[in-house]
């Protein structure tokens, strides 16, 4: 018999949001899956870090591949930022690092749908009430933005924006829930540790709490309400900044801990082919690096074949208007609330170094560095969603094209 809640709706009525989003994040786990499991990046560094921390070091006993790894005195270390590495101690422990680097198809997988599921439960924060609204959201960010295509593609410089995703929408939630600052600044921190552009969105976390002080009464003068406002919100920003410091020591000790110096990450180490050499001795961040990162971002276009499937990417990028083009609906937010603009501040502030950086994210199918942005134009998306009453048609139209887009990339993913 089927229980029902005081209010007269049934358990099934009042938990469907959360099953259709466990559905959601079941079928997506498979298309992921399924989508990647034919690919071998061959890089699974972060598996066999997660395996080193378990033993005591911070090195790898071998060169997991020619570029991207920093060999000093017999001992190879992985450049990139270590929090997935210790995402992933557990699933070593259990499996072992050559096992887990096996299925790392799978794994992969069960990230980037977990990071889908979160999305979904940030739009029920933000107030997406429609479920069709919300599920087309969700597939936006799932199959309309590089998180297919690094599912798709795995490898040690893909991993970190699955985690990184999970993060930011942590955080996020937290933002659109209790607003618990400690719990923000540990997620905003491993994010940090994750992709390090993230830390430039910490500030805009901090402006996004929204102080609820406790009055003693209805009769309360404006000056008391003033202050105690003030006070709450320095106290949130205390707690946001305490619990973001683990992560900033760290980050410190591990540099200390392999290169002698805590100010050298190992980005500048690392080895590249020669024409990525080139782009670094430009500067490791350097404004010469913009005009290049933009084209990428914005204008990169596919070459025109006469064969199916009749467009070839060249894995240096793919504007984002065309494989995201439903991110556009962000700009339908309601701008007259604060909290829109703090959104916008972070997706321009989290990507500024991306766009100074030389790197330029190849090889892929899109800009894959915008990735550290999306979790916050998704919100941003969701803030339209509410102040519009739904996602319309056009834009609905646009998504699915974005989808299709992505499902060119799952084509080209071993041919470019």
């Amino acid at each position: 018999m089927t229980q029902t809640h005081p209010s007269g709706e049934s358990w099934l009525a009042r938990n469907s949001s959360t099953l259709i989003g466990l559905g959601i994040v079941a079928a997506s786990a498979v298309l992921y899956w399924f989508a990647a499991r034919g690919f071998d990046a061959g890089r699974g560094d972060f598996f066999y870090l997660a395996d080193a921390f378990l033993h005591g070091r911070t090195w790898l006993d071998f060169q997991p591949g020619p570029y991207d790894v920093i060999p000093i005195d017999g001992h190879f270390y992985v450049p990139f930022a270590p929090f997935p590495a210790v995402v992933l101690m557990p699933v070593v422990a259990v499996l072992g690092a050559v096992t887990a680097d096996q299925v790392e198809s799978g794994i992969n997988a069960v990230l980037a749908a977990s990071g889908v599921g979160l999305c979904w439960m940030l739009l029920g924060r933000i107030g997406v009430r429609g479920l069709v609204d919300r599920l087309v959201l969700a597939v936006l960010f799932g199959f309309s933005t590089q998180i297919l295509w690094v599912t798709t593609r795995g490898g040690v410089w893909h991993t970190g924006h699955l985690i990184a995703t999970i993060l930011t929408f942590l955080c996020l939630i937290e933002l659109y829930g209790r607003q618990r600052g400690w719990i923000i600044g540990l997620f905003a921190g491993a994010a940090f540790l994750t992709r390090a552009p993230l830390a430039f969105a910490i500030p805009f976390y901090a402006l996004m709490l929204e102080p609820r002080p406790t009055l003693p009464s209805t009769e309360v003068v404006g000056g008391y309400i003033g202050s105690a406002v003030r006070s709450t919100r320095m106290r949130q920003w205390l707690a946001i900044g305490l619990g973001v410091l683990p992560s900033i020591v760290l980050f410190f000790a591990y540099n200390q801990v392999r290169f002698g110096t805590p100010l050298e990450s190992g980005y500048a180490l690392a080895t590249l082919p020669e024409f990525l050499e080139r782009q670094r001795a430009l500067g490791l961040f350097s404004l010469a690096h913009v005009p290049m990162n933009l084209d990428l971002f914005l204008l990169h276009l596919p070459s025109v074949i006469p064969a199916f499937p009749f467009f070839k990417p060249d894995g240096l990028g793919l504007s984002v208007l065309i494989t995201s083009p439903g991110l556009l609906f962000a700009s339908r937010a309601d701008w007259h609330r604060p909290r829109a603009w703090w959104l916008l501040g972070a997706t321009i502030a989290v990507l500024i170094p991306t766009l100074l950086y030389y790197g330029g994210g190849w090889l892929q199918f899109g800009y894959r560095y915008f990735l550290d942005s999306v979790p916050f134009v998704i919100a941003l998306c969701g803030l339209a969603a509410v102040y519009r009453g739904g996602v319309g048609l056009g834009w609905r139209v646009l998504v699915a094209f974005g989808v299709v887009v992505g499902g060119y990339g799952v084509y080209w993913a071993d041919k470019i």
